[in-house]
């Protein structure tokens, strides 16, 4: 606001020093007016700061300021951060309060025959990318499940190829885990509300695993493609709700204590997901590099120790029998 009112005074006060002076040492007198242009060329600048040391200064903080890194494997940290955040909101205002009232309503075995209905809709998705991956042997024991649990397991909800005479347990496969097979990367890490992390890879295989194959299956049994859409939906919601009572316990306990949340549901999914990987490919001595298998960036509220450092060198041990030197 004062700086309008400072530049007519700036210049009034330096129009006498340009007036002549009707004396013979008029030109004298005229000499020292030159100085006076750089005062009027930036009136307002600031005497105890110079353009010329000011630029440094300003510069250095600039230069030091650190630059945030992404973490490897984690380029869209910034926006994963924010839909994690999305999802926290959305799990503590309507997910969780639905999926615990899910479990205190329906009764245990209903959820059970569900979850086991749901999963053996699954199965020939799982039989296609064995099939996929050539891994024949388990695709033809997937198959074998899905058979026995789809007649004498009354339509998959009850699991009776899992029990111990005819061990046939479900076995968790997906598209993804098909381009992993073929030594696709995991591609960055993504973190979608309500659907939870994954990375581009998996996320890829999703609507595969989860809505063309179901879909056709349901589909050759409905007789029309749009009666399996609720059947869809359904499998959606409501192994979520299940999945989500059911792991509870498991989440408090893991965001607990962590200072970071979000990095240490991170660091726990990709290893897990790492070893799950690795496990297909159990003829290689080491899991394949890359960001996938080591997550760099551990929980901040428990940093990992320091290497033990290795002894210093010393003498070495005189062998036995031989002098001192």
């Amino acid at each position: 606001m004062s700086v309008p009112f400072l530049l007519p005074v700036a210049l009034a006060l330096a129009a006498p020093a340009a007036q002549p002076v009707p004396s013979a040492a008029a030109p004298e007198a005229a000499a020292p007016a030159p100085p006076a242009s750089p005062e009027l060329a930036d009136p307002l600048a600031d005497p105890a700061a110079s353009p010329v040391q000011a630029s440094p200064a300003q510069a250095e903080p600039a230069q030091a300021r650190p630059r945030h890194h992404h973490t490897p494997g984690d380029p869209l940290e910034g926006i994963n951060r924010a839909m994690f955040g999305v999802n926290q909101a959305l799990d503590k205002a309507f997910y969780r309060p639905a999926a615990m009232g899910y479990k205190h309503i329906v009764p245990r075995p209903v959820r059970t025959g569900l979850r086991h209905f749901f999963s053996n809709i699954g199965e020939p998705a799982v039989f296609l990318n064995y099939v996929l991956q050539l891994r024949i042997g388990k695709a033809v024991h997937t198959l074998g499940r899905f058979a026995i649990n789809s007649t004498v397991g009354i339509g998959g909800l009850i699991d009776v190829a899992k029990s111990r005479r005819i061990n046939l347990p479900h076995r968790d496969n997906g598209f993804g885990d098909t381009l992993a097979w073929y030594g696709a990367k995991p591609g960055p890490y993504l973190f979608v509300p309500l659907l939870g992390p994954t990375t581009l890879r998996d996320v890829t295989g999703m609507p595969i695993d989860d809505v063309v194959v179901p879909g056709v299956l349901l589909s050759k049994v409905a007789g029309r493609l749009s009666d399996s859409w609720p059947i869809l939906v359904s499998g959606a919601v409501i192994p979520g709700l299940d999945l989500r009572a059911e792991s509870d316990d498991d989440l408090r306990a893991l965001t607990a204590s962590a200072v970071d949340p979000y990095a240490t549901l991170r660091s726990a999914w990709l290893q897990n997901r790492a070893a799950e990987v690795a496990s297909m490919h159990a003829h290689k001595a080491t899991p394949q590099t890359g960001p996938e298998p080591v997550d760099p960036l551990h929980d901040p509220a428990a940093p990992s120790a320091a290497p033990a450092s290795s002894p210093a060198p010393g003498p070495a041990a005189a062998p036995p029998g031989s002098a001192p030197p």
